[in-house]
């Protein structure tokens, strides 16, 4: 027998024990292998980071100054882009060397914007990696930067606030300072910034704003500038007490930068803080003039709601196609000097004008009131107390609630609320009385006030859903819109643009459009589009109870308080509205319409908008002046267009939500007693000649007089209205 060998036995325990080792590493020699190949791969990436950096920093080259800093301005068009409307104002600038802006000046503006200007290398590392980390979770795009980021951005770049323009920004700022001295670069800074009321530069704004020139600002001057630059647009001393507060604000920060800088004195600061200095009223441009003034404002709130900046408005190059149609714009204008009362300027009576085109939301034209360059006071945006003519929405949130066209509600004058509080209706003494039970679409053709506060009382939680059909359909939801009993009488305060647009959901069979008046922004310079406004629908409410509503509305056109308003010669809807203030003084008079494819409001005020418009205009009625003003309007804007008729009413009966509103039924006749005669003998007489009646020559027979109406729907001569007040 062979005795076996031991080598390869002791080989292959050797091999074994290598492999258990290997296997049952410590934890600290596990870790320290993690370190190492962490570190060699961070030496890798960190190469790698570098190498592309460097890569990139000498690809990106220093280009021209953009041409369209220096030149273009943002020109805004009529629908269509053809037409021009006007343009924001041209480039109000002068450039001056840095030795004549005061020292006091140029250490405002680094305590404001950079405070490390003089000791950084012109970029924000933390700004780009907070843009970046804002981008990636789809949040807000993050603003510059230091000065030297800024100036680069104006001179060489897109006003497009993006994570490549930031990394670009950056590697140009780098560059920048390598070829420019901090003292150049604050120069053509200070030369290029944009501060507001059209100023490009310092040696622009501090006569914009002082009525001085550069080299004369003193410490508190130079703080308010520096202090807008953060926000020319918010931060303007111009726009409200809320702007204004801001500023100051923003102001304190640039006084207490400056303090800490040495550049003044604590005691000088003391001085300076807490007030702003004086500041001259603003000019405003020709360009402004007429309608025009009303046109550019509206445009240009809307672009920066869109988040373009004020200075990429005022001199970004763009072109701004709007809704507006000169057609709508001419026709309102030409309506309110028509139809106002003669003897009555601008200056006193007050006339808004609004016209939304229902299929899209788009305000195609609108009459803001007398000249913009005398009041930048716009009455078509401005808003008052529609009365009445926000009872439509009462109609929709009724029937959705339940209560059909035919239910029957409390017309006569007054309501009486269980806390002894009255509603009355219009007329003489305690109000008209329309009878016990009126129908829905009577209470509408009539404004009978009672008849809209008993439906609301009968409603569950009806101030509410009246509330929310309102909002629904385009009203703003705002605290002064209360869900109070009252409600439907129209007192919360409403401009003529909102109220067009939120009927155009009634027109358009509930569905809803937000206005606009931006429909595309285009770079002027290579066609880049960088907005068109998206085609937004949302079904707010069903057809059927819209055309019930419609259906309502229409009479007020055919037989209530707004027959003129057939002077256009097509199907028409609308509401009348009167509001009236704690005196009980008229102060508004409105009429609101629509056909199938514009909705069209007008407003008529006095002075302030509170004052009694009752005593002073020949009449104040909704059914008068404003529905004058409302069919002349339309009468043109239509004109051409298509005649168009409304759907028909789907006569909706659903589970009224209370009792005792039921349709009036007529109780039928009593039947007349007859006599049976006698018979009795029949003389003979000769034959008579037929009977006839004498009618004069060219005259016709008089018709038999037709029976009179005596039952309670048929009462009432019309009137109604909000607050109180009538329609």
């Amino acid at each position: 027998m062979s005795t076996p060998r031991p080598g390869p036995s002791r080989s292959r325990k050797g091999s074994s024990r290598a492999k258990s080792r290997k296997q049952q590493r410590t934890p600290r020699e596990r870790v320290l292998k993690a370190v190492k190949v962490l570190a060699i791969a961070g030496v890798v990436g960190a190469l790698v980071l570098v190498g592309t950096f460097y890569v990139a920093y000498r690809a990106t080259d220093i280009p021209n100054p953009n041409s369209a800093y220096q030149a273009q301005t943002t020109n805004v068009y009529y629908a269509g882009g053809k037409a021009k409307i006007g343009r924001f104002a041209t480039q109000n600038r002068e450039s001056i060397p840095l030795a004549d802006v005061p020292k006091v000046m140029q250490d405002a503006v680094v305590a404001a914007e950079d405070r490390s200007f003089w000791t950084n290398n012109g970029i924000d590392p933390k700004g780009i990696i907070r843009a970046a980390f804002s981008n990636a979770k789809g949040g807000a795009t993050q603003g510059a930067s230091t000065i030297t980021q800024q100036y680069v951005k104006i001179l060489y770049l897109t006003q497009q606030r993006t994570l490549k323009r930031k990394v670009k920004e950056a590697f140009l700022s780098l560059k920048i300072q390598q070829k420019q001295s901090k003292s150049e670069i604050l120069e053509g800074y200070l030369n290029t910034i944009y501060f507001g009321r059209g100023a490009y530069g310092v040696q622009a704004a501090a006569n914009a704003y002082f009525g001085i020139p550069a080299k004369q600002l003193n410490a508190s001057q130079s703080a308010m500038l520096a202090a807008v630059l953060n926000s020319p647009n918010y931060l303007s001393p111009d726009r409200s007490d809320a702007s204004r507060e801001a500023l100051l604000n923003r102001y304190d920060y640039v006084v207490g930068g400056m303090r800490s800088m040495g550049s003044i004195s604590a005691g000088d600061a003391a001085e300076i803080a807490d007030r702003l200095p004086p500041i001259k009223k603003p000019t405003t441009s020709d360009l402004y003039g007429g309608q025009r003034g009303f046109m550019l404002d509206l445009v240009k709130k809307e672009l920066v709601r869109l988040g373009f900046d004020e200075q990429e408005i005022e001199a970004g190059g763009l072109r701004v196609t709007t809704t507006f149609t000169k057609k709508a714009m001419d026709a309102a204008k030409n309506a309110v000097l028509q139809e106002r009362p003669a003897g009555f300027s601008d200056k006193q009576l007050h006339v808004g004008v609004a016209s939304v085109d229902v299929a899209t939301g788009g305000l195609l034209g609108f009459y803001g009131g007398q000249d913009y360059l005398q009041s930048q006071i716009n009455w078509a945006a401005a808003q008052d107390s529609p009365g009445s003519a926000f009872k439509p929405f009462a109609v929709a949130a009724g029937i959705k609630d339940g209560f059909s066209l035919k239910d029957t509600f409390q017309g006569n004058s007054p309501y009486t609320f269980p806390d002894g509080s009255k509603v009355v209706n219009e007329g003489e003494g305690g109000g008209t009385d329309y009878g016990a039970k009126v129908s829905l679409t009577t209470a509408t053709q009539k404004s009978i006030n009672t008849a809209f506060i008993d439906m609301t009382q009968a409603m569950d939680n009806g101030p509410k859903k009246i509330r929310d059909m309102a909002v629904a359909m385009g009203l703003p939801d705002k605290p002064a819109l209360e869900a109070n009993a009252g409600i439907s009488l129209g007192s919360a305060p409403q401009s003529p643009i909102d109220m067009a647009n939120a009927y155009s959901t009634i027109a358009d069979g509930g569905l809803h459009h937000d206005w606009f008046v931006v429909s595309k922004v285009t770079r002027a310079s290579n066609g880049e589009v960088l907005y068109t406004a998206p085609r937004k629908t949302n079904r707010v409410v069903s057809a059927d109870i819209t055309d019930d509503t419609s259906y309502a509305m229409q009479q007020v056109v055919k037989a209530g308080t707004g027959v003129k308003a057939q002077r256009i010669g097509r199907p028409a809807a609308g509401k009348t509205g009167t509001a009236t203030n704690d005196n009980g003084d008229v102060v508004t008079s409105w009429f609101v319409g629509f056909t199938p494819q514009v909705s069209t409001a007008v407003m008529y005020v006095r002075g302030n908008g509170r004052k009694p418009l009752d005593g002073w205009l020949p009449s104040y009625f909704g059914a008068d002046y404003p529905t004058a003003t409302w069919a002349a309007t339309m009468s043109a804007l239509m004109e051409g267009q298509p005649v168009e008729n409304f759907p028909p009413p789907a006569n909706l009966d659903g589970n009224a939500p209370s009792a005792g509103h039921d349709p009036y039924t007529p109780p039928p006749p009593k039947p007349k007693k007859t006599k049976t005669p006698k018979p009795s003998p029949t003389p003979t007489l000769p034959p008579a000649p037929p009977p006839s009646t004498f009618v004069p020559p060219g005259q016709s027979p008089s018709p038999l007089p037709s029976p009179t109406c005596t039952g309670p729907l048929c009462t009432g001569t019309g009137g109604g209205g909000g607050g109180g007040s009538p329609g």
